[in-house]
């Protein structure tokens, strides 16, 4: 295989930063959460309008009904998850918001599991067990500082579920089609549900301050697009089970970010809610990759 121009690394350090940056941005924003997802998907669709007119548009013939259908639940899906997020951002912390949003596996797993039937090792329970306990550690914690603390708690965690709701259906889709295009039509029908949903709650679309439309930009642009598109590009030099660790380091980094930018400073239970969640989640990855791996070799 050909070297990568750079070391893979230094990219999937920009993307984590940069995905990072998506919670800092958002509570920077004063609009409602549903116009600030909105717009975070218009622009993310007008950014990437160009590149699929000119390559990707003749791959929409290649979609069928079925995959029409799970392509708009997906998006439907992905828009609740960042109203719920956006909106628990008000509530409560950066840092417990974000880092109850990494429990994302914990659901894939819970999902797999009921739907697919897929089984799980000893290892992999236990290791949702100790990340499920790290977030109840958050959001006791959060409860005991004020109640509005753990309804934000509460939003994060429902956000997470719909996000890996909306992986569940967009996976099958992004088999047969080039990553580009799946990510074109589901920001798409994202939009539109975004559109109709801020329609229906009777929030403004503007007129807005320039910062306001300089965030809602810099949220298309440097999470959705710069800090995907970086892993998108990694993986094909490192293994996705680096992508998925790498991404763990979210939490850390809009922690840090939400300190020097809003002066949050993190309680106790924070830090060790976050680290129990993240170690179980590291567990996680890394008995999932063996599991993988043993698969393949019996396959091979």
């Amino acid at each position: 295989m050909e070297k990568p121009a750079i070391h893979p690394y230094i990219p999937i350090i920009i993307g984590v930063i940069s995905v990072a940056l998506s919670a800092i941005f958002v509570k920077l924003a004063v609009a409602d959460a549903g116009v600030i997802a909105f717009y975070r998907m218009f622009f993310s669709v007008l950014l990437m309008l160009p590149l699929f007119l000119m390559k990707y548009r003749k791959e929409l013939f290649l979609l069928s009904r079925k995959d029409w259908v799970f392509s708009a639940v997906a998006g439907v899906f992905l828009s609740l998850h960042f109203i719920l997020w956006f909106e628990s951002l008000n509530y409560t912390s950066v840092a417990s918001s974000t880092v109850l949003v990494t429990l994302q596996p914990i659901f894939a797993f819970a999902g797999t599991y009921f739907f697919f039937k897929e089984r799980l090792s000893m290892k992999t329970i236990l290791s949702a067990v100790i990340a499920i306990s790290g977030s109840v550690i958050i959001s006791w914690g959060d409860f005991q500082l004020s109640g509005t603390a753990f309804y934000g708690d509460m939003l994060a965690l429902a956000g997470c579920a719909f996000i890996t709701a909306y992986l569940l259906f967009g996976q099958e889709v992004r088999k047969r089609i080039s990553l580009i295009t799946y990510t074109f039509v589901l920001y798409t029908i994202s939009t539109i549900a975004l559109f109709f949903y801020v329609l229906i709650k009777g929030e403004s679309f503007g007129p807005y301050a320039s910062s306001e439309w300089f965030w809602f930009f810099l949220l298309a642009l440097i999470p959705n697009l710069l800090g995907h598109s970086l892993f998108n590009w990694a993986v094909k030099w490192v293994s996705t089970n680096v992508i998925s660790i790498a991404i763990l380091f979210e939490p850390v980094g809009a922690s840090i970010l939400a300190y020097y930018v809003f002066q949050e400073k993190l309680s106790s239970s924070q830090i060790t809610g976050g680290i129990v969640v993240i170690a179980g989640i590291l567990l996680f990855i890394i008995d999932g990759e063996k599991i993988r791996r043993k698969l393949f070799l019996k396959k091979a």
